[in-house]
């Protein structure tokens, strides 16, 4: 199940919603700016302003916020190697992984592995 906090909102097809969904996808080419910028036929400069302008978040925090997505679905679904998991999702290598990871979440994704794999218990006060 995705995280709900990751989640965009459905909108019409536009150039922007084409760009978030090759993100979204993980599509090779959306592995870096200029490899995206080249696959939509506008220059890297030109791509990173609109995509920032038009969502309010730069192409960099979005495209993690979607691989941290997956991350978390892939931990709490007992991936043991977070080397093999930082492969997958397009960091450069573990240690890549960890420092996103804790920048944005907080946690290493060992103590994130931990937490999720803790029973949910409900409040009965």
């Amino acid at each position: 199940m995705p995280h709900l906090w990751l989640r965009v909102a459905p909108r019409p097809i536009t150039r922007s919603s084409r760009r978030r969904a090759l993100i979204g996808e993980g599509d090779p080419a959306a592995h870096g700016l200029f490899p995206l910028a080249a696959m939509l036929g506008v220059s890297p400069y030109r791509l990173s302003r609109a995509f920032t302008r038009e969502l309010g978040v730069s192409l960099t925090r979005y495209r993690n916020r979607v691989r941290l997505g997956r991350a978390l679905d892939r931990l709490e679904g007992g991936e043991s190697s977070l080397g093999v998991l930082a492969a997958d999702l397009g960091f450069a290598d573990q240690a890549h992984l960890c420092r996103t990871v804790r920048e944005h979440l907080g946690h290493t994704p060992t103590a994130l592995r931990r937490l999720l794999a803790q029973p949910v218990t409900a409040d009965r006060g």
